[in-house]
């Protein structure tokens, strides 16, 4: 049985985000560095480094935090980092440029914490997460898609060939086509390729305990809402912090999600192919995560009844010609319907789904797509009563590409 149900979270509203510094934060003992500034600096800005950390507490911290600072002193930034949760209010938000997770762990925020942060990005924010930032928040949806995807395991640090895939970033422009990097070398629950812009790979026959296959990502950007976010999954050692190559990828990514340099960091159309994993909504009703042993991830999107929807501001429908869904059933079963651009948006297609005979039981349903629909992804559904059914993943296609 999955757990009582709790209300989903709703589409938010917007808020003005304040343009000038915070003039003093109040974070008492909890603030572990004050502001680091160029000195004579023209209109710098200013960062939040946050490290709080529920799970694994990475040896690397500090470094990481002074590394941070020494950037900001050579390039016009300020630094403020705390491990005070109560930082994240929209008003304290919106004296920043950008928030840095750094190697944060566990369930480090609460909803009205998570509420600021999700506002304060999707209405221009900048978020930036390095490394264990990716083992973070795991029973909120929205961060799922904010950071780009969860972490799942990692084998020995060891020396691997990392690829560069764009060469106009500024967090990769000074790299070459590979780069020999030694570090703690994250495998994801999911792909994140088709949800945000790849900027780096790691070559998994240059390293063992690669998990991921041909495409491994483990540096990318892409818009969230009108804000922006980027993450690399390097950053577990020390050393790392030293080595030049490695301060320049921080620098340009941070550069990226405070908006002070422009990149392409828009995902590549429709997924195509790539599974998107259905608890990755954004925004919706009713709907919640549901624990399943036998999905991908381990999670399901769950708690489905007649009238709810599910959002996923990162799936673009344009030009999807097919949608693909692997779900489950043990209740009444029902039909999933397909929209654009909202909840109530134009229907696209219809799949209908059956009773499998458990909640762990799954199998395919599939329906072709109208052409022409543009805007994100919306799925309603409708049925009988209670319980629906539930959906692991699913995969939207152009035209001549199959699931």
């Amino acid at each position: 049985m999955t757990p009582a149900r709790k209300p989903g979270r709703r589409q938010r509203g917007k808020h003005p985000r304040r343009l000038a510094a915070l003039a003093a934060l109040a974070l008492g003992g909890a603030l572990l560095t004050g502001p680091v500034a160029q000195a004579g600096a023209a209109e710098p800005y200013d960062v939040l480094v946050f490290s709080k950390t529920a799970g694994f507490r990475h040896d690397s911290i500090p470094t990481g935090i002074a590394t941070f600072q020494e950037l900001g002193g050579e390039h016009g930034f300020t630094v403020t980092a705390t491990e005070d949760a109560s930082a994240f209010t929209p008003a304290n938000l919106a004296g920043y440029d950008a928030v840095v997770f750094l190697s944060t762990t566990g369930d480090v925020l609460d909803d009205t914490q998570q509420d600021a942060l999700q506002a304060y990005v999707d209405d221009g924010g900048g978020f930036m997460g390095v490394h264990a930032a990716a083992d973070t928040e795991y029973d909120w949806p929205y961060y799922q898609q904010l950071v780009g995807a969860w972490f799942k395991s990692h084998p020995a640090i060891q020396d691997a060939v990392v690829e560069t895939e764009d060469h106009e970033h500024p967090a990769t422009a000074h790299f070459g086509p590979t780069w020999l990097h030694n570090d703690e070398l994250y495998n994801y629950r999911t792909d994140p390729r088709g949800r945000v812009h790849v900027l780096q790979t790691l070559d998994e026959s240059s390293y063992t305990g690669g998990e991921m296959g041909e495409d491994h990502p483990i540096t990318w950007c892409h818009p969230q809402e009108t804000g922006r976010s980027f993450y690399t999954g390097l950053g577990h050692t020390n050393e790392s912090y030293a080595d030049p190559d490695f301060r320049q990828l921080l620098l340009g990514g941070l550069e990226y999600a405070a908006g002070q340099k422009d990149a392409d960091c828009a995902p590549s159309g429709v997924p195509g192919g790539t599974p998107v994993e259905a608890e990755s909504y954004t925004d919706g009703q009713g709907v919640q995560p549901a624990g399943h042993g036998a999905a991908s991830g381990g999670q399901t999107l769950g708690f489905i009844e007649n009238g709810d929807w599910a959002g996923y501001a990162h799936v673009p429908v344009d030009g999807a010609a097919t949608f693909t869904a692997k779900v489950s059933s043990a209740g009444a079963g029902g039909t999933i319907h397909v929209r654009a651009g909202a909840p109530d948006g134009p229907e696209l297609g219809t799949a209908d789904v059956p009773n499998t005979g458990s909640w762990d039981t799954f199998q395919s349903v599939t329906t072709p797509l109208t052409a022409g629909g543009t805007g994100p992804l919306y799925l309603s559904f409708t049925g009988g009563a209670g319980s629906l059914f539930d959906i692991d993943s699913f995969t939207l296609a152009p035209a001549g590409e199959g699931d």
